[in-house]
């Protein structure tokens, strides 16, 4: 492990001390900062705020990170007190990669079985669909003709309303010209 600030032949407690120190004085805004590698792997610490802003302490995260730009972390990204377990953390988070590895490869086999339906699905085509076209234009012509049946009635119901109406001013014409007769008396 090659830490900045440190010589190439670093043993665990100095490279634990060292990591220990930063975990303490760093301060990235938010931001990762390079602190070394190892293996070929980026070695990362960021300064995170609590969410709930209730104290101003802030926590020192460490990641490790490779050519993806996926950060693993071991303990939750927190550095152990002990110096000579703060020099194993990123071992730690590099040990997990065979089982993230494992998990990959499982979805991507699981994902693959099911490929050839979908690809089958996506480049067909839907075999119902003249069926639905068929009864679509059922439809309509059902639609057509409940509209035609409908359409008489309505007018026939229109000139019986027309000629309710014209009936209902002769049976006001008779009230009125029946007000103005007087009958006999004793005529009934």
């Amino acid at each position: 492990m090659l830490l900045d600030g440190l010589p190439p032949n670093a043993n665990p407690k100095q490279i634990g001390a060292k990591l220990n120190e930063i975990a303490n004085k760093a301060r990235t805004a938010g931001d990762y900062r390079e602190i070394g590698n190892q293996y070929g792997f980026q070695l990362l610490v960021k300064t995170e705020l609590p969410k709930d802003n209730s104290t101003l302490e802030r926590v020192n995260r460490f990641f490790i990170t490779g050519e993806g730009n996926i950060k693993y972390t071991y303990n939750n990204g927190l550095m152990a007190k002990d110096p000579e377990t703060a020099a194993m953390n990123f071992l730690r988070a590099l040990e997990k990669l065979p089982g993230f590895v494992k998990q990959e490869q499982e979805k991507i086999a699981e994902i693959q079985k099911d490929l050839p339906i979908l690809q089958e699905v996506v480049n067909g085509t839907w075999a119902k669909e003249s069926r639905l076209s068929d009864l679509k234009t059922e439809l309509a012509a059902v639609e057509r003709k409940i509209q035609l049946s409908i359409t008489p009635e309505t007018k026939q119901d229109a000139s019986e309303q027309a000629e309710k109406q014209n009936e209902a001013p002769k049976v006001q014409e008779s009230i009125i010209r029946t007000k103005g007769v007087h009958s006999p008396r004793g005529v009934l």
